[in-house]
């Protein structure tokens, strides 16, 4: 039998209980309002938990068509250097380019690169001049990247500061492709797409036929909250491992800082004060988790248009940091 107080308890919870649900609502069609008003956005989803909160697609092609992820890929990448090293087919975040891939070293390479270690190109900490921005169009049309890539002047050490290019995870991913004799795709395919029942659609290959290291991926939106919800849940799905613990905890150990967002940067990903930990690419793609608050987060915008910190990147650091993180 229920005691008085026990009973009283119970009332009151149950009288609250719709009243707390309300305003869960109205903070969801707040975030959904909030989003959908956002011109260069394509996709929203948002889940809590188990629960999918926001699944919109004001714009673009839908929730189940792939989208180019942009330099999402680089943390991707990351991710596929995590189980590359687990496995023991790279000895690890030490290994030197000279030793791993040396084949990929050109005879009048900027002196050094031969020492740049998987550590220093999964954080962009190559020390070599970028390759993206104003740079990115000559890279691109080189006769070989990976190449062009290790012939960039010298603009910091090797494991200096961060500075941003695709020619440096490119370098990686040739790197890895070197290690293991697999090409990239068929990597992500078999050791993140196939756990997670996701694919790798397309992907642009350089003319030694080296998937891009680093753009130019597509995935679909479903996809990437996936891989949201992986990385949030310590690099699990189902509660079976994809990726190895301890490789998720150190990607959400802050290395560097982005000279542009202010961002700290770990293996691969984007750490924010706020708890979040991003993958994030041109135009507003975005791949997000929260541990702490069991969110994660997946946003594909219109890849054509610019997402600055201090513009449409901004504006989705605000949705994350605001209203998203008021669901939980």
């Amino acid at each position: 039998m229920l005691s008085r107080r026990l009973f009283s308890a119970a009332l009151v919870t149950g009288l609250a209980a719709p009243t707390i649900l309300r305003a869960q609502d109205s903070r969801v069609e707040d975030l959904r309002a909030q989003a959908v008003a956002l011109p260069q956005l394509h996709a929203i989803l948002v889940q809590r938990g188990a629960d999918r909160l926001v699944a919109e697609a004001p714009r673009g092609r839908g929730l189940a068509s792939p989208a180019n992820i942009k330099s999402c890929s680089k943390s991707v990448l990351a991710l596929v250097l995590g189980t590359v090293i687990a496995t023991g087919e790279i000895a690890g975040l030490s290994a030197r380019l000279g030793d791993v891939a040396p084949r990929l070293i050109p005879d009048d390479a900027t002196e050094g690169v031969a020492d740049l270690t998987m550590g220093d190109l999964v954080t962009l900490r190559g020390g070599l001049e970028g390759t993206s921005g104003g740079n990115y169009g000559a890279w691109t049309q080189s006769r070989n990247w990976v190449a062009y890539a290790l012939r960039q002047p010298r603009i910091a050490p090797n494991g200096g500061r961060m500075i941003y290019s695709t020619g440096t995870t490119h370098v990686l991913g040739a790197a890895i492709t070197v290690a293991t004799g697999r090409d990239l795709r068929s990597l992500v395919r078999e050791r993140l797409g196939r756990p997670l029942g996701i694919d790798v659609p397309s992907w642009t290959r350089d003319p030694q036929g080296y998937y891009f290291g680093g753009n130019e991926m597509a995935l679909t939106p479903e996809a990437m909250l996936r891989l949201a919800v992986m990385m949030r849940d310590g690099g699990r799905h189902d509660g079976e491992p994809v990726i190895p613990a301890d490789w998720v905890s150190a990607s959400r150990q802050p290395v560097t800082r982005s000279p542009y967002s202010g961002l700290d940067y770990g293996l691969g990903w984007f750490l924010s004060g706020s708890g979040w930990m991003i993958a994030r690419g041109y135009g507003g793609q975005i791949i997000a988790a929260h541990p702490e608050r069991a969110l994660a987060v997946a946003i594909t915008s219109d890849p054509m248009q610019p997402a600055r910190s201090g513009g449409y990147f901004g504006d989705l650091m605000r949705l994350l940091d605001g209203p998203i993180l008021q669901l939980a």
